[in-house]
């Protein structure tokens, strides 16, 4: 079999290849078919959650401490827990959402109630930087950083346009801004771990 002939095969199964929609994903959640299952709804497609190892899960309790310590009542600091796209519903690692949280009482917070997004990624940088920013940039979504914790560096998004962000900016240190909240100063250090 030539190389043409796979790839038509390949693109004839990707083309009719079904999509699932938020409700037919929340239809599942509620009948039991997906529980005890680590996976979350990305562009239409169910896809498995990557596990945690220990350092991913102590950055992640360090952030969200230090994050709750000093935005208080500003915002609502949730981890690991969905939010609502137009055919996604991902489990970012950390989401900062408006308050209070009774406001999530009927539904995951949708775009417009998210502030930033924060994933920790190791084993899951190629997708947090791949399709998972893709879906945030083009759910409109202002700012997206990435705990790269094999090199040690915050990655910042901001400004979505065109399914990507305009603005990347690394720090592997010091004190930055997040755009919702400008007069508070996050330490880089403390979100790395150092």
């Amino acid at each position: 079999m030539t190389l043409s002939i796979i790839y038509y095969q390949l693109r004839k199964i990707m083309d009719t290849l079904a999509k699932w929609s938020v409700e037919d994903y929340h239809k599942m959640i509620e009948a039991g078919i997906l529980s005890d299952r680590p996976v979350e709804l990305i562009s239409g497609e169910i896809l498995q959650m990557s596990p945690e190892g220990p350092i991913h899960t102590s950055i992640n309790h360090i952030s969200v401490t230090y994050l709750r310590s000093i935005l208080g009542d500003k915002a609502v600091i949730r981890e690991t827990h969905p939010i609502t796209l137009m055919d996604s519903e991902p489990e970012p690692d950390i989401a900062i959402v408006r308050s209070p949280y009774t406001l999530y009482f009927e539904h995951h917070p949708y775009p417009e109630d998210i502030y930033w997004l924060i994933e920790i990624a190791d084993t899951s940088l190629s997708k947090d930087l791949g399709i998972k920013k893709k879906i945030y940039a083009n759910a409109n979504i202002k700012e997206y950083w990435v705990i790269d914790l094999n090199a040690k560096i915050l990655k910042v998004f901001q400004n979505p346009q065109e399914n990507d962000y305009q603005i990347k900016k690394d720090y592997n240190s010091g004190l930055l801004s997040p755009l919702a909240f400008p007069k508070i100063q996050i330490s880089v250090d403390t979100l790395l771990g150092k």
